[in-house]
């Protein structure tokens, strides 16, 4: 385990922070997008061996590339802060990837609330629609679960992380896409757990549903041909409501996406759409 760290990106979370850091068995690199709630503070107070890092503004997803730069270690574990890896798990994903250098990232299955339910993308990750390749440790993927998954810190940062102007929701999609149109390999590990124990209360889904509708049409327009994103934004404006508000924050965005376009190997395309044909 001497060979990760764990990197969480958090904004005014502080309580939930102080519950499950602790959790962790190997350093914690902590980046605070600017909270308000004396969340660096606090968490330099309780627990003066985690690296707490101050960012000035809030930088969502892309905080945990802030991490990843300065983290020692060839592997970077991800959690949020209301989530943590269950005791011998990143040792089993340093061992892995040890074993297989071609990949770049293991997905670990998700266990929800106190009761521990299985979270429904562990499944579909599990019911493996891309195949079980004989040199990868489990199913091959091309999306994750963004507080359950252990990267090569070298392939991660190389294809530049986590998209900046994505910022949170649907981040994951554009980052797996990426890592396999470089050649390295994406696999599900069930033996790797994460406990995942968000609040039941206080989130806006509506604004979050919005979010990830302007992702995934940003995503769509800058990696795959033109008619999956046409008709990606004719469902979203078909849908309506917080869709079609997504639709046109991403329209806001359409020139950068198109100075950034840049679009996947054949390869990852027909396993992309093999996917979107399962998942439907």
């Amino acid at each position: 385990m001497d060979d990760v760290t764990v990197v969480v990106a958090s904004r005014n979370r502080r309580d939930q922070l102080l519950r499950y850091l602790p959790r962790h068995e190997v350093p914690v690199i902590l980046v605070d997008n600017a909270s308000e709630d004396g969340t660096a503070d606090a968490v330099s107070e309780a627990m003066p061996h985690v690296h707490v890092v101050r960012a000035h503004t809030n930088m969502g997803a892309a905080a945990r590339n802030a991490g990843a730069e300065l983290a020692a270690t060839p592997y970077v574990a991800f959690a949020d802060d209301d989530s943590y890896w269950e005791a011998g798990s990143l040792g089993k994903a340093a061992t892995l990837l040890d074993v297989h250098p071609h990949v770049a990232l293991l997905a670990a299955q998700v266990l929800v609330g106190a009761d521990g339910r299985g979270d429904p993308i562990s499944a579909a990750m599990k019911a493996a629609p891309l195949g079980s390749p004989p040199d990868l440790p489990g199913p091959a993927v091309l999306g994750f679960l963004g507080c359950a998954a252990v990267v090569r810190r070298d392939a991660f940062l190389a294809v530049g992380g986590f998209n900046p102007t994505l910022h949170v929701y649907g981040e994951e999609a554009l980052l797996a896409m990426d890592l396999a149109a470089a050649g390295w390999g994406l696999a599900y590990v069930p033996a790797l757990t994460v406990r995942h124990l968000p609040l039941p209360t206080g989130r806006d889904i509506e604004g979050r549903r919005r979010r990830q509708a302007r992702n995934d049409l940003l995503t769509a327009w800058l990696r795959r041909p033109l008619p999956i994103g046409a008709a990606a934004a004719r469902a979203a404006w078909r849908a309506g409501g917080p869709d079609r508000a997504g639709l046109g924050d991403a329209a806001r965005l359409l020139p950068w996406a198109l100075r950034n376009r840049r679009l996947l190997p054949d390869h990852v395309e027909a396993s992309v759409r093999m996917l979107a044909g399962a998942h439907a």
